[in-house]
């Protein structure tokens, strides 16, 4: 039951970063182009309009995912509670493959809003 708990709170990280870096790139995103913070792509640095327009777009999609992904997550956990312990570390596997891999998805609808509504030099269409 122990190792349960363990995995329990490792699979509430991804949606937890999911929300609370969603939210931070949302509201609080630097208005300057950096290479730390931020969503970093070469279409989303070409100018701070690009910039504040990705940030602002992948800040609010994965806040949503990240509250959309807990509870599912949440579901599947808790009816493995009683299982082995293969179990749910195969269990906690599988469920960081398809957050990771949503998350990773996100990078499509983000460049396909940039690309409709920025030319390719950055200039608002």
């Amino acid at each position: 039951m122990g190792i349960w708990w363990l995995f329990f709170v490792f699979n509430l990280w991804v949606p937890a970063i999911m929300i609370l870096v969603g939210y931070w790139t949302w509201k609080h995103c630097s208005p300057n182009i950096n290479h730390l913070f931020g969503y970093r792509t070469t279409r989303s640095m070409k100018n701070t309009d690009t910039w504040k327009f990705a940030n602002d777009y992948v800040g609010r999609l994965w806040w949503k995912i990240g509250w959309v992904l807990i509870i599912p997550t949440v579901l599947i956990q808790l009816s493995f509670m009683r299982s082995s312990t293969n179990k749910v570390v195969i269990l906690y596997l599988v469920i960081l493959f398809i957050q990771m891999t949503i998350m990773l998805l996100t990078i499509i609808p983000v460049e396909n809003a940039l690309k409709k509504k920025f030319n390719d030099d950055g200039t608002i269409r």
